[in-house]
């Protein structure tokens, strides 16, 4: 963050100032991950009060609080917290004139995308990005305020869960190249259709000027449609004619895709060290922000070629002792994820000879359509040929239904558990995969511990 008193942060926000104090680090909501020199930002949720933690957050570093009341740290009091940091790093961007803020939304990929692009402009200039999945309107904050007159690329990742929260985000770091991914399924029960969500994501677009620049992607209809609701130029990737095209893709046999990456005439080859099948989508949406912020194309390849997932349980491969592999991609899920997941399994079967086994947990905030949503995941895995079908969970048991092949129906993950230690070997490749509640993790973390005597799994 840039250095400000609490003087002129009370200013910028309109609070008033109780004690003195200059914050010299970023802004952090969690005393567990304290910001050395930085500002706590209490919030009052339903069961805890950050309030509760200012002395805490003194302890581990803050030089002050955000808050709606008095604390025993020097204090800027507001009647609304989220509504003042949000203002306040506003106030940040506005002070920082030669960084270029990119923002990017999508229903699924945008964590993926962030970390590639992140890493692209990390060989091209100092970056922030957003950690993990802070994508709502405390963490696109967050953000923002760990930015400094050093940076300058902003790499922000937007989340939403109605019409106009990615507008307001876009109020808060208001970006000039801005990606819309996919408009899928993920918190369609909030939404109640695509179409929804499609009006919702475009709202990043909406918010471009018109010297600035919409990535959009080729392949998603809704998406391509968003032209038309921006004033800034337009670029497409994806296949060809997109603006920015992937051709020749092929994967090793632990589904790592390469692939030749065109533009303007130029092309470079691409050697994603990641796993999955979906990885080219992200890379090439990430390539297309990183051109557009005027990053030339040889840099981009290069970078996209030893990028490594910078998020946990995100395609992690790993290899037990005995040598069955592990895909843990239990991070999150929705329709969409899922069958990119499931692509990618097969494609390391087929190339490995391994027996292929799908570890599909419960996907979560699909409303009322949710029990066709896991069937139409039953069916993809069923069409795509997966050798072993273990489901976790009671809504998950709906992928089972018509499985011509082995499934294992399951009431949790230690049930699930049991059967994976006793049954999987050295000729298997397993995917675990479900939504962020169903903690999957767990699954992954017992089947790769070691028998009494044995060793642990490495990462492929």
């Amino acid at each position: 963050m840039i250095e400000m008193t609490l003087d002129e942060i009370a200013e910028a926000v309109g609070g008033v100032a109780h004690g003195e104090a200059t914050v010299t680090g970023g802004a952090f909501v969690d005393t567990r991950t304290p910001e050395p020199g930085g500002l706590f930002v209490a919030v009052e949720g339903e069961r805890v009060d950050g309030h509760d933690y200012a002395g805490t957050a003194l302890a581990a570093g803050a030089v002050a609080v955000l808050g709606s009341r008095p604390t025993e740290a020097p204090t800027v009091v507001v009647d609304d917290v989220v509504r003042a940091v949000g203002v306040l790093a506003r106030h940040v961007v506005d002070r920082l004139p030669d960084t270029t803020v990119l923002a990017l939304t999508g229903s699924q990929g945008k964590t993926g995308t962030k970390d590639y692009l992140a890493h692209v402009l990390e060989a091209a200039g100092p970056t922030v990005a957003t950690r993990g999945n802070f994508n709502n309107e405390i963490g696109v904050p967050l953000t923002v305020l760990r930015a400094t007159e050093e940076t300058r690329y902003l790499v922000v990742e937007m989340g939403a869960r109605g019409i106009g929260h990615v507008g307001y985000l876009c109020t808060i770091a208001p970006p000039t190249v801005a990606a819309v991914l996919n408009v899928g399924t993920a918190h369609i029960g909030e939404f109640g259709s695509r179409e929804a969500i499609a009006r919702a994501k475009g709202e990043i677009v909406e918010a471009l000027p018109a010297h600035g620049t919409a990535v959009l992607n080729a392949e998603d209809p809704l998406v391509a449609a968003m032209a038309e609701r921006t004033v800034a130029q337009v670029r497409t990737f994806g296949p060809p004619p997109a603006d920015i095209a992937v051709t020749d893709l092929v994967s090793d046999e632990l589904g790592r895709q390469s692939f030749d990456l065109t533009h303007l005439g130029s092309g470079a080859t691409v050697h994603l060290a990641q796993v999955g099948a979906f990885q080219w989508r992200n890379a090439a949406a990430a390539a297309a922000m990183a051109l557009a912020a005027g990053v030339d194309l040889d840099t981009v390849a290069d970078a996209l070629a030893d990028a490594q997932s910078a998020s946990r349980w995100r395609m992690e491969v790993s290899e037990r002792a005995d040598g069955a592999v592990v895909v843990n991609d239990a991070y999150n899920a929705n329709p969409e994820s899922m069958e990119a997941a499931l692509e990618s399994l097969q494609v390391i079967g087929r190339s490995s000879g391994r027996r292929t086994v799908a570890v599909l947990g419960e996907m979560l905030e699909l409303g009322p359509d949710a029990e066709q949503a896991h069937r139409r995941v039953g069916d993809f895995a069923q069409a795509a040929g997966v050798d072993v079908l273990v489901t976790v969970g009671e809504m998950a048991a709906h992928m089972a239904v018509g499985w011509p092949r082995e499934a294992i129906i399951t009431a949790g993950r230690d049930e699930a558990l049991v059967w994976l230690r006793e049954n999987v070997s050295a000729a298997d490749v397993v995917l675990v995969k479900a939504s962020r509640g169903a903690a999957l993790e767990v699954v992954v973390e017992g089947l790769l511990a070691p028998d009494p005597g044995g060793t642990e799994g490495s990462n492929a």
